[in-house]
């Protein structure tokens, strides 16, 4: 199908045209028209499957369909994202599809790593479009500098990977704070029991849809275990680096301090590298992410907050320095590659302590992947039994939510 299909407004069709979008995805079939009937949706979908175009663009149509009669504009559309990055992406491409509109949306991004003053001066100036971590969505609640009771269109993007940072306790906050009738857009990659019990708390009235790549991700990435001692990873890595005329290489490691070492070493090397994680400045953020796009950095060392949304369509090859939680996480990861009908190779590396771990990735992501050696770096030694660790102590310090609770009450 082409997007002249869907009856969006023309001037939208310029921008699709201008920006090389012309065949819509499975998606974007199914969500758009549900979407401009006002229909509440709860999708399922893998990441990279076109979901933002699939509600940024009618939401762009009713918007200009139905225009504010307000002279300042007020906040109709609430998109809450996991990450900055992501946060920046879908306000981007609100802005990106909105350029030929004869009233152009004034589009606000709200994270963190960034100056709040300014952020709420955009808010204050009127705004049509907030897209927000739900962090600094509640910074700025709790200051009592935003007014959400005109929201038309509510969104969750990538929304199963919310109820890791916690979201589903900040939640009811929000919803509190947005009208009652609204339209409800939920996209999720996976829909454990925690999220379909968030989304019950949103909408009981969404059409279920379920757009299931998976099969497709794993059919065109050739994937690859390369069984090798922990010790032996780096030199193993290096020695791919050198062989192979990747010229894009994502690298995901376990944790941010992990990263930030390995990117030093691999620099020492002749590498360029950087890594990217939640601890670096959003100044950071933005230079490393700019910089692998261009190509200045051509190994990128990262936690998997680089697993989802990130619009990087020339990655060559992807490496699980170290082995995913989930085999979800598997396929976000390797999903960074292959991108746009490009060929690529995804690699994990295997010892004797993640081996049962990956059996059960290729158990719940229906691969089997034969366990390959590089000459020079066999795996050796045998498997030790585990030791259980003492559980960890409960933090104590207030949450967001209990802060914002404090000074609603005292209000």
């Amino acid at each position: 199908m082409t997007f002249k299909s869907f009856y969006l407004e023309e001037d939208i069709n310029k921008a699709l045209d201008k920006n090389n979008y012309l065949e819509t995805t499975p998606i974007q079939e199914t969500v758009i028209p549900l979407v401009l009937k006002g229909d509440d949706i709860m999708a399922k979908a893998q990441t990279g499957s076109g979901k933002t175009a699939s509600f940024v663009l009618p939401i762009l149509t009713l918007l200009a369909q139905t225009p504010s009669r307000k002279k300042k504009a007020n906040i109709r559309v609430l998109v809450l994202t996991p990450t900055r990055e992501l946060t920046l992406q879908v306000a981007n491409t609100f802005k990106i599809f909105s350029e030929f509109l004869a009233y152009q949306p004034k589009v606000v991004s709200l994270i963190g790593g960034q100056s709040i003053g300014e952020q709420l001066m955009d808010i204050q100036q009127g705004c049509d479009i907030v897209v927000a971590t739900s962090g600094r969505l509640l910074d700025i609640m709790s200051k009592k500098q935003i007014n959400l009771s005109n929201i038309q269109y509510f969104i969750l993007d990538e929304a199963d990977k919310m109820l890791d940072l916690g979201f589903a306790d900040e939640l009811d906050l929000i919803l509190k704070a947005i009208p009652k009738q609204r339209q409800n857009l939920l996209f999720s990659a996976t829909y454990p029991p925690k999220m379909l019990n968030i989304a019950k708390r949103i909408t009981t009235t969404a059409k279920d849809i379920s757009i299931d790549s998976i099969n497709k991700v794993v059919d065109d990435i050739n994937q690859r275990v390369i069984s090798v001692n922990q010790e032996n990873r780096s030199a193993l890595l290096r020695e791919l680096l050198r062989t192979n005329k990747w010229s894009q290489v994502l690298v995901f490691m376990a944790n941010k301090r992990a990263s930030d070492n390995i990117a030093a070493k691999f620099r020492k090397h002749g590498f360029l590298a950087e890594s990217f994680h939640g601890n670096l400045t959003q100044e950071d953020r933005n230079w490393t992410l700019d910089g692998f796009k261009d190509k200045k950095i051509k190994i990128l060392f990262a936690t998997d907050i680089a697993s989802r949304g990130l619009h990087i369509d020339d990655i060559s090859c992807v490496i699980n320095f170290d082995l995913p939680r989930s085999p979800d996480d598997y396929i976000h990861r390797i999903g960074r590659t292959g991108r746009a009908g490009k060929s690529g190779t995804a690699i994990s590396f295997i010892g004797h302590e993640n081996s049962e771990h990956f059996k059960l990735i290729e158990k719940r992501c229906n691969i089997s992947i034969i366990k390959e050696e590089i000459e020079g770096f066999e795996l050796t030694g045998s498997s030790t039994p585990k030791v259980k660790g003492e559980a960890p102590i409960k933090s104590k310090r207030k949450s967001k939510k209990d802060k914002l609770r404090e000074q609603n009450n005292k209000g």
